[in-house]
């Protein structure tokens, strides 16, 4: 079985955002990138299946050079081989048709993607990719095993959870729940060592064009000043509650 992992390169959740040309790019200056958490959790599902029954796992990403340390990461926690798609992710359907053109040329069996990415928070990429493969898909995932030809899913729905098969190939977007926190993978030296060997490719994006571009980007407002209440003083608490925070 062939396994893969797309990866998204995104800021560490405590970085500090900032917007520069008129609020219309991000700033990256300062900002310390890792590997998108819905992703992390779709590597390590697909790393404990490689342990399992033998699968090869690769992982890809659509980014620049700096994106070659997540991905080296990847590669650290135990994925085989890895593959940049060297342009700049700006664009979902973009995306999505870079990722096709790696699938049909790898014959991928497993395609496990992140829910969204906490950067653009689209949720789109992995739907549209397997619109544009034909492929069964699977969205919100958070249980997933193979057996042969066949996979078994569980994913979120309204108020409960679904179990669902699927034949292979098939396009899994997984989020927290494919694995538990805890057992999130951390490279150890000899997997970090290990990574400076495998391959990592380089692809050429197709010339298809961005369908949608970003305007402006706007900072949600700041919060407000914190009121200190005297504890014995209920009445003034009540009154702030009412005719200023109009709560009750």
């Amino acid at each position: 079985m062939k396994i893969l992992v797309c990866i998204s390169h995104v800021p560490d959740t405590t970085s500090k955002i900032n917007f520069v040309n008129n609020d219309t790019e991000f700033d990256t200056n300062g900002v310390q990138y890792v590997i998108n958490p819905n992703d992390e959790f779709g590597l390590t599902r697909a790393i404990v299946l490689k342990e399992q029954t033998g699968a090869q796992v690769t992982v890809v990403n659509v980014g620049g050079t700096d994106a070659e340390a997540t991905l080296r990461k990847a590669l650290a926690i135990g994925a085989d081989e890895a593959i940049r798609i060297n342009a700049n992710p700006t664009d979902g359907l973009f995306v999505a048709k870079q990722l096709a053109n790696v699938v049909k040329e790898g014959g991928y069996d497993l395609i496990i993607a992140g829910t969204e990415s906490i950067d653009y928070n689209g949720g789109m990429v992995p739907g549209m990719l397997a619109g544009l493969l034909g492929y069964n898909f699977v969205n919100a995932c958070i249980g997933l095993e193979v057996s042969g030809n066949e996979a078994t899913t569980i994913r979120e729905i309204d108020g409960g959870k679904e179990t669902a098969t699927a034949s292979l190939p098939l396009i899994v977007a997984g989020k927290k729940g494919l694995v538990e926190e805890k057992d999130l993978r951390i490279p150890n030296m000899r997997g970090i060592m290990t990574a400076r060997t495998k391959a990592l490719n380089l692809v050429e994006p197709t010339g298809d064009a961005n369908a949608t571009s970003s305007v402006k980007f706007e900072k949600p407002a700041a919060k407000s000043a914190v009121k200190l209440v005297n504890a014995d003083n209920l009445d003034e608490l009540i009154s702030l509650l009412h005719n200023e925070a109009k709560v009750i």
